[in-house]
């Protein structure tokens, strides 16, 4: 697949210090076209961190970039053995899940910051904000919430990597997230955070496009463009098929 460099804009904190970084990033595909025989693509994010004035940066700096997908709406269901049988033994609707969420950083997370920072930055699987959907129980809540996580991570979509960063001269810095075949499509950003002494100091945000391409991208946009023709169309398509096919056995 084609590498396009594409330049990132820097989305600055409301309050900035003086003396607090830059994050000038880049990514290597800003957009990435899933065709017949997708099987994943890397995305490598790189850049630099810098002074305000300019100059490359005089402090020690740890880097973590979080790359998330769509939100979507999921149903976790759980199984329970009965009679010999796997049936349905419960469920929670979760309102806004991500589709993909990767994590990358120059050290482990719990070395970077402590677990409050993390859980408002979402730096780990563990601090995904999922959005439950309906009374439950807490208890029951999380349990539910670490079944997703965990299905997810063993599908490729949920993924950690502490000392996924390098970090060059305390300033140029890249990371490589792999996307795997299975990846949905629409818009991803990816979150850059510069932190120190365990704040965050500086961010930027970039967004990457998946889309489909090819014949399976023409019909997924016609489907969006003219639904209602695209849906009549698939009623005479299955009603000639139906036809076609009781005339074959018709004549066996």
């Amino acid at each position: 697949m084609p590498v396009a460099v594409a330049a990132l804009a820097l989305v600055p904190s409301p309050a900035r210090a003086q003396n607090e970084p830059l994050l000038v990033p880049a990514v290597s595909q800003s957009r990435i076209e899933v065709r017949q025989g997708f099987t994943g693509a890397r995305l490598l994010l790189y850049g630099a961190v810098m002074d305000p004035g300019g100059a490359r940066a005089t402090g020690n700096y740890d880097i973590v970039v979080v790359l998330k997908g769509p939100t979507e709406a999921v149903r976790i269901r759980e199984k329970e053995r009965i009679a010999g049988i796997w049936a349905n033994a419960g469920s929670s609707d979760f309102r806004s899940a991500p589709a993909f969420f990767a994590v990358a950083s120059s050290r482990p997370i719990r070395q970077i910051v402590d677990e409050r920072t993390a859980a408002i930055y979402e730096l780990g699987t563990d601090f995904i904000q999922l959005s439950p959907s309906g009374a439950i129980d807490p208890a029951e809540q999380a349990r539910y919430a670490q079944g997703l996580v965990e299905l997810r991570k063993r599908q490729g979509l949920y993924q950690e990597n502490p000392g996924g960063v390098t970090i060059a001269e305390n300033v140029l810095y890249q990371a490589r997230i792999d996307l795997p075949s299975n990846v949905t499509t629409g818009r991803y950003t990816a979150e850059t955070f510069a932190v120190s002494r365990g704040r965050v100091l500086a961010s930027a945000t970039a967004r990457i496009e998946v889309v489909k391409a090819g014949l399976e991208g023409q019909v997924v946009t016609a489907s969006q463009r003219w639904s209602f023709f695209y849906g009549l169309g698939a009623i005479a398509l299955s009603l000639g098929m139906g036809w076609l096919a009781g005339r074959l056995f018709a004549r066996g």
